[in-house]
């Protein structure tokens, strides 16, 4: 089972210190296969200016609970997501080339982001691809408006392959990218889902993390 298949960052404007890629990927994994070993981090991306329309209150995200078909069958998943990202945050860390954070403060969970991390982790599964780009030719910026969430900043990690909350967690904050995304102080929001693959996909799982910060 591999450890760290395939994982990139990209971040919105006006809060995000950097935005980057981050780690690698590999063969596609399979029951036989050795776990393939992480491939150099892509350009960074820039994502569009927020220009959202006023949009209603936040709807709840239907399936982003414990167990279910949204975080690939794992019990305790956003108990124990936030815990780790909220532990990481408290303490601070060093992201490598793209330096080190402070300490800050801890992220609350937000529905319309973990709806819109639900769409992209679906549309990645379905479609069998990796990228921050949609089937559609959608941003994660323009996701996250779509879910109902008005926006001031975002960035969204995406990994492919990952068993568990600890281990694309672990894969996340040792890449630069995707750990500046985690440790940046100016987010304040955050929603993730786990979609796992079938028999014809490439990868086992399809996760999404969409961070954000309100206007």
């Amino acid at each position: 089972m591999p450890l760290l298949p395939r994982a990139w960052a990209v971040a919105g404007l006006t809060l995000m210190l950097s935005a980057c890629g981050g780690g690698g990927g590999a063969a596609p994994p399979s029951a036989s296969s050795p776990a393939p070993s992480p491939a150099p981090s892509p350009t960074p991306s820039p994502s569009p200016s927020p220009a959202p329309a006023p949009s209603p209150a936040p709807a709840p995200a239907p399936g982003v609970e414990a167990g279910t078909r949204a975080t690939c069958q794992l019990s305790n998943f956003q108990a124990e997501l936030m815990d780790l990202v909220n532990r990481y945050r408290a303490a601070g860390a060093n992201c490598g080339s793209e330096g080190n954070f402070a300490a800050t403060s801890a992220l609350t969970w937000n529905a319309s982001l973990a709806q819109a991390a639900l769409k992209h982790s679906d549309d990645l599964q379905s479609a069998n691809f990796f990228s921050h780009t949609g089937s559609d030719g959608s941003s994660a910026g323009q996701r996250i408006t779509a879910a109902g969430y008005r926006w001031r900043a975002w960035g969204e990690n995406i990994a492919a392959g990952q068993s568990t909350v600890a281990v694309v967690m672990a894969g996340w904050m040792a890449s630069p990218g995707h750990c500046a995304n985690l440790m940046n102080p100016g987010f304040r929001e955050i929603g993730v889902a786990c979609v796992k693959g079938t028999a014809s996909n490439t990868y086992s799982s399809y996760w999404t993390m969409d961070l954000a910060t309100p206007p």
